[in-house]
């Protein structure tokens, strides 16, 4: 951390700069927030599948686990599982 000045109108002077800044990072971070908020209500996201099939590591490349839709641990391996690809396995 910098070392403030010791006196106080040397002091109010920065306290009077950072007050602004801050009023201007908060600004420009609601003006983000508001279009992020705006993007998100023109394009929802994507409805996500209900289950999802990793494949293993290989040549044949076979399916080696099974995730729900929503799983935060989904590599590129995996695929949206439906009925057709699951009795293709079978």
């Amino acid at each position: 951390m910098t070392v403030l000045p010791p006196d106080l109108p040397r002091l109010r002077t920065l306290v009077t700069y950072l007050r602004g800044e801050l009023g201007r990072a908060e600004r420009a971070l609601n003006a983000a927030e508001e279009a992020e908020a705006a993007a998100t209500r023109r394009h929802p996201p994507a409805e996500p599948p209900a289950w999802l099939v990793e494949r293993e590591i290989g040549a044949g490349r076979p399916p080696g686990r099974v995730h729900v839709g929503t799983c935060w641990d989904t590599r590129k391996r995996c695929a949206p599982a439906t009925a057709d690809s699951d009795r293709e396995r079978i």
